[in-house]
């Protein structure tokens, strides 16, 4: 009898996603990009104010994605989306930003991203939907949910 033992690593990743500009078409690109790495569980939409408030409003949501894509590759990936949909930095209107917040193998044994911390509200409202953790803050609010790409 023959054991075969997988050495293949799936990594959890925490993504953020925000847009503020065609924030329809760009959210979705970003969504159905981050559905093509593997598993991937997706927050609701919340549309919250720009956080200078001097932009229009975001969408902010956040994704689990279930991936044996490597951590490089993948932050990589992310500057390239963000280029794709033509970001322009630095500007009030964002067509995509989209950060790894934390990666792991497990949710329970999570690692932030420190060039993300501290983490804004608007990262962690959509976030704490699909992560409860002690490192979430949380976080009360009345913002509404965009239902239109889920």
């Amino acid at each position: 009898m023959s054991v075969f033992k997988s050495s293949v690593t799936v990594t959890i990743y925490a993504i953020a996603i925000a847009s503020n500009l065609d924030k329809i078409q760009n959210t979705q690109f970003a969504l159905t990009a981050l559905k093509q790495l593997g598993t991937c569980q997706i927050s609701p939409i919340y549309e919250i104010p720009c956080r200078d408030g001097v932009g229009a409003d975001y969408w902010n949501a956040a994704c689990l994605v279930d991936s044996q894509i490597e951590l490089n590759e993948l932050l990589e990936l992310l500057k390239t989306l963000e280029a794709q949909t033509g970001r322009k930095r630095p500007s009030h209107s964002i067509s995509l930003d989209i950060d790894l917040i934390a990666f792991g193998q497990d949710l329970s044994a999570m690692q932030f991203n420190p060039k993300k911390m501290p983490l804004a509200v608007d990262v962690i409202i959509p976030l704490a939907t699909l992560w409860h953790s002690k490192d979430l803050p949380k976080v009360a609010h009345q913002y509404k949910t965009i239902d239109a790409l889920i």
